[in-house]
Order: structure tokens, then C-alpha cells, then sequence
């Protein structure tokens, strides 16, 4: 059945090309709505001081000059002229006008109120300057108002300054109406800067996150799955994308078929022959009723040995050919797991004496009773001895040690295999059970024997373990489930059935 690929994609956070996609919008559109809000504003704020500087400059003081002028023309005093320029003021309501004596003096208000003599750099600038103007924005010393002033300067038909003109008007209602505008304008971009972030979220749903189901469903095809599909739900270029991954997932299903049949069949057609060939080769061998010469005995041994190491082969290609069709199974029966690794180092003791290699072996007194395949056990026990039998070079140690154990919160056996061989690189390590592989390809080998181990172990129900250290060996670790275990007083009370191996003996960091 075809599966398809749904999900969890996010797990809680933002991440990935997803996480990039909304920091880079998120910086661009926050830097050119930042630029936007602060131009925006000195803009407003531009304008409306413009506009009352307007105001003071050609409306107030542009007309009081040239009432002035005229006045002075005519012989009237400062003083005077003064009096009759603030009677016929006209700006009253929007601002305050001052007329101030060369001193500095202000010998006439708008406003009507005595005013006391303070800091003016506008008229000090007017009164200083060639222009005859001057202008400042400030607080009032005596009350802490914000105002802007526009001073000119009064002269008298010689030319000469004789006084001066100050325009006010309070500025506090203008800053205000600025603020006001400047929040508004600043919601306005916040409902933009929403409107953005919202839009590429919706880009990201129909972008981004199939393209996450893609690599979801990549890793699933690479992890061997073959059988798993994508949702097409768009016709567009991911539309297009998921058609091929899934056309491409479709003809690695059926040549992935096409070889484990070949391999299956292959290999029945090789057993057949095999077994021949071995049979006869024996019978020939150790028959005592044909003479032959010394040449002959020695290739029938040869024949016999290379056909039993070919028939090995041919198991594992079968083996390989069912753990890929999902058609190994177990013959489960009552089996003490204790024993059948007891039988299978005793086999293997004899070889590895004969190469140079010492075995030192410790197991409980005790039957560690279970629900397993005997036959399967020990094709694991033979698999994990033949390797490390394999990449051990004489005189070395091989170190066997069985014992009860806790796993998955049940009772279970703890078997460890540490040998003193060349061990296993950082970089192959997370890839010896993987189906073809070899770390070391100038050791005799298929690739496949660990990878039909493991299943054999998770098949079980049980957990394969491999560490190793380059230079100083490897230790295999295998969890097997029992029905029970004797109580840790009994173990301690009881003896091991051959060598005692120590927990130090099974450390690599030893060696």
C-alpha cells in the first residue's frame, strides 16, 4: 500500500530555510519601514514648522518692518511707533509680537504683560547679522514653553538698526499633532509590516513546507522505503518535482525487486551444485578406499574448504534476499540462549586456537531460558566471532562475556565480544551495519553479514551494539530478552563455566 508522507514539520520552532526566509524578509522590510516612519515624520515635522515659520516670517514680521519703516520715516519715536504697532496687531490669536530697543529691552507686548529681560538668540542674531533676521526654537526659560521665534530687525531710514521686531508662537500644539500623526503613521506600517509577514507565511506553506515533505519523503527512499509517495498538490514546479521523485521512487522499487529476485534466485541455483560438489569432495577426501598421491589429497581439501566457504556466501546472499523481501522469519521455540553461545565458542575456539588467537570465555552457571531461534542465535554468536576473528592478527585476545542484564526494563542476557584487532574508524563506525558495506576491503567479506545480524537481533527484539577504537579492537554488545534471571545473590554465589572475564577485560580504552 502507498503510503504517504504527513506530519510534524516544524516540532515546536522555526527552522531551516524557513527560519532564513523570515530573517531576511524580516530585516529588509523592518530596515525600509524604519527609513519609511523616520522620513515620513522629519517630513511632517518640516512642514508644519515651515508652515509657522511662514507664519511668523511673512505674515507677523515681514508687515511689522514695514510699519515700522514707514513709521520712522514719518518722525514718529521707537516708542511710539511701537505702542501703535501692537494696537493694530492682528495676529493676537496665533501669536505674541515684541518689540524690542537696541538694549535689548522690550518696550512693547501683545500680550499686555510686563516682560522680564531673558535670552534671545534670535534677536541677538537679527541685531548681529547682515541679514537682519534671526530665528530660534526653544523652551522659555521663565515658564518651560516650547515656542518658535522669528526675529527682524527695525531700521530707520538711514539704514541703521534701531530695534527689533520678535514674532512667538507656541509650538507644544504643533509637537503634539506631530506625535498624533506619527503614531498613526506608525499603526499604518505596523498593519503593512502584518500584511508582509502574513503574506510570506502563506508563501511558506505552499513552498516551503512541500519541500519539506519531499525531503521527508528522500529520506524515507534512502532509508530503504521504497513504497512511500508524495501528495501532489500543486501544478506547478514542486508538482512537477514530486511526479519525478515518486516516478524515480517507482523504478528504484522495481529494480530493487528485480535484484533480490535475481539474488534469490541465484543463490537456490547455486546450493544445488554446491552441495554436490562439497558431498563428493568429502566423500573423495575421506575415503580410505582409493589410493591417491599427495597432490590429489591436497586439492580435494582445497575443494572442500573453498566450497564450504562459497556455500557460507550463498547462505548469506539467501539471508540478504529475505531480509530485504521482508520474508525472514523465526522458528521460535523454547531455547537457552547460555547454551547455544556455549556451543558456538566451543566450535569456534578450535579455529581461532589453530590461527594464533586466544579465547577467553565467561558465562553464568545458569540457563537463560527464552522464546528464540537456535539456529539464528547462533548465526548471530558465528557472525560476530568471524569478525572479529577476521580482523585479529596473531598473538591476541578475544574476550566472551555473557551475563544477565536489564533491557527495556525486562530481564534480559548481556553478551560482549571485544577483541584486540585493528578496530573501526570514527568515520566507518556509523556505517558497519549498513548492507554491502566494508570498512576494511583487504578482509575477505560480503558487506552483508552484520546487516543480516542486526535483523536477526531486532528480529528478536533485541539491540546490536558496536564500538570500536582504531588501533586497539572492537566490542560487539547484544541484548537478547529471557524469561528470567536467577536473583543477583545467586549469580554472585555461583561460578562462571569457563575463564572469569572481568568488565576491564571488555574496555577498549584498555588495550
Amino acid at each position: 500500500m502507498k503510503q504517504k508522507v504527513f506530519g510534524k514539520l516544524h516540532n515546536g520552532k522555526i527552522d531551516g530555510l524557513t527560519k532564513r526566509w523570515l530573517l531576511n524578509i524580516i530585516c529588509v522590510v523592518v530596515v525600509m519601514l524604519v527609513v519609511v516612519f523616520v522620513v515620513s515624520v522629519f517630513s511632517i515635522k518640516s512642514y508644519y514648522y515651515n508652515s509657522v515659520e511662514n507664519i511668523l516670517n511673512g505674515g507677523a514680521s515681514v508687515n511689522a518692518a514695514d510699519f515700522f519703516s514707514d513709521s520712522l520715516a514719518s518722525g514718529s519715536s521707537l516708542e511710539s511707533s511701537a505702542a501703535k504697532f501692537i494696537d493694530s496687531y492682528s495676529y493676537k490669536d496665533k501669536s505674541t509680537a515684541w518689540v524690542i530697543d537696541n538694549d535689548g529691552n522690550v518696550i512693547a507686548s501683545s500680550n499686555g504683560f510686563i516682560v522680564e529681560n531673558s535670552a534671545m538668540p534670535d534677536y541677538e542674531d537679527a541685531m548681529s547679522g547682515d541679514s537682519g533676521t534671526g530665528k530660534y526654537i526653544g523652551k522659555i526659560y521663565s515658564s518651560g514653553d516650547k515656542i518658535m521665534a522669528f526675529t527682524r530687525a527695525i531700521k530707520n531710514s538711514g539704514g541703521v538698526k534701531v530695534g527689533a521686531v520678535r514674532v512667538m508662537c507656541a509650538v507644544e500644539k504643533v509637537d503634539v499633532q506631530i506625535a498624533v500623526i506619527a503614531v498613526g503613521i506608525f499603526l499604518l506600517l505596523l498593519c503593512v509590516f502584518l500584511i508582509i509577514i502574513l503574506s510570506n507565511l502563506f508563501f511558506i506553506r505552499s513552498i516551503i513546507i512541500p519541500v519539506r515533505e519531499i525531503t521527508e519523503t528522500t529520506k524515507q527512499i534512502s532509508s530503504g522505503n521504497l513504497d512511500v509517495r508524495i501528495e501532489k498538490k500543486y501544478d506547478d514546479e514542486i508538482g512537477y518535482l514530486c511526479d519525478s521523485i515518486n516516478s524515480m521512487a517507482a523504478e528504484i522499487s522495481t529494480a530493487d525487486k528485480m535484484k533480490n529476485d535475481f539474488l534469490s534466485t541465484i543463490s537456490h541455483e547455486l546450493r544445488t551444485p554446491l552441495t554436490s560438489i562439497k558431498g563428493w569432495a568429502e566423500t573423495l577426501f575421506y575415503s580410505r578406499d582409493t589410493e591417491r598421491d599427495e597432490l590429489t589429497t591436497k586439492g580435494l581439501q582445497v575443494i572442500v574448504k573453498e566450497a564450504g566457504r562459497l556455500e557460507g556466501f550463498v547462505e548469506e546472499l539467501l539471508d540478504f534476499s529475505r531480509l530485504q523481501s521482508g520474508r525472514m522469519t523465526l522458528r521460535l521455540v523454547k531455547t537457552d540462549i547460555f547454551a547455544e553461545l556455549d556451543e558456538t565458542v566451543f566450535t569456534f575456539r578450535e579455529r581461532a586456537m589453530r590461527e594464533g588467537i586466544e579465547v577467553r570465555y565467561s558465562i553464568p552457571d545458569f540457563a537463560a531460558p527464552a522464546n528464540a531461534d537456535p539456529n539464528r542465535l547462533k548465526q548471530v554468536f558465528m557472525n560476530i566471532l568471524d569478525n572479529a576473528l577476521k580482523y585479529s592478527r596473531a598473538p591476541s585476545k578475544i574476550f566472551i562475556k555473557a551475563e544477565f542484564a536489564k533491557f527495556n526494563g525486562g530481564d534480559a542476557v548481556k553478551i560482549s565480544i571485544a577483541d584486540q584487532g585493528c578496530g573501526i574508524s570514527k568515520e566507518d563506525l556509523p556505517h558497519v551495519m549498513d548492507k554491502f558495506y566494508k570498512a576494511n576491503v583487504s578482509v575477505r567479506g560480503s558487506g552483508i553479514g552484520l546487516a543480516v545480524t542486526n535483523e536477526i537481533v531486532n528480529l528478536h527484539k533485541g539491540k546490536l551494539e558496536i564500538n570500536s577504537i582504531e588501533g586497539k579492537g572492537t566490542l560487539v554488545t547484544i541484548y537478547l530478552h529471557a524469561e528470567s534471571a536467577p536473583s543477583k545473590q545467586e549469580i554472585d554465589m555461583s561460578m562462571p563455566k569457563s575463564d572469569e572475564v572481568s568488565d576491564d577485560d571488555i574496555k577498549l580504552e584498555r588495550y
